[in-house]
């Protein structure tokens, strides 16, 4: 039986839903794709057409990225949350979403994305990375808020 569902999510896009309740700290899924360096995936999104700030990188502690768009899987489609009921975890190599309470069936997995973007943080790039998550402590960003 599968304990995920991939469809429309009313926060942005596609989203990943629990088809089962997935219990407190369950490792739902891994995060697969390609991996690059940083300056591949800053070619990559230079190139694409990603104006929105949208990718599917997700960022090793070493620097490299996990290119979702290529070779990945569900875990891409996770939306981020300024109250996630996830956190991912990096072993070697390898990033586990793992649940951090209680998903009932139906429910959204969320992440909080952290991102930590290069340069001074402009009303412009706030703007491209805002948060639609409607948390009820939503800092209205998907910006890493330790910065």
């Amino acid at each position: 039986m599968r304990r995920i569902a991939v469809r429309h999510s009313p926060i942005h896009g596609r989203g990943v839903f629990a088809a089962a309740t997935i219990s407190v700290g369950d490792v739902i899924l891994e995060y697969k794709g390609e991996i690059i360096s940083a300056k591949e995936a800053q070619r990559r999104y230079a190139r694409s057409t990603a104006e929105d700030g949208h990718t599917f990188f997700f960022g090793l502690d070493d620097g490299r990225m996990i290119d979702g768009a290529q070779g990945g899987n569900s875990a891409r489609w996770i939306n981020h949350s300024c109250a996630p009921n996830c956190e991912a975890e990096q072993e070697g190599d390898r990033v586990f979403i793992r649940a951090t309470r209680t998903i009932e069936e139906g429910a959204e997995v969320f992440i909080d994305y952290a991102l930590d973007v290069e340069g001074r943080r402009t009303a412009a790039l706030k703007r491209l990375y805002a948060c639609r998550c409607g948390a009820r402590r939503c800092r209205g960003t998907m910006l890493d808020a330790r910065r």
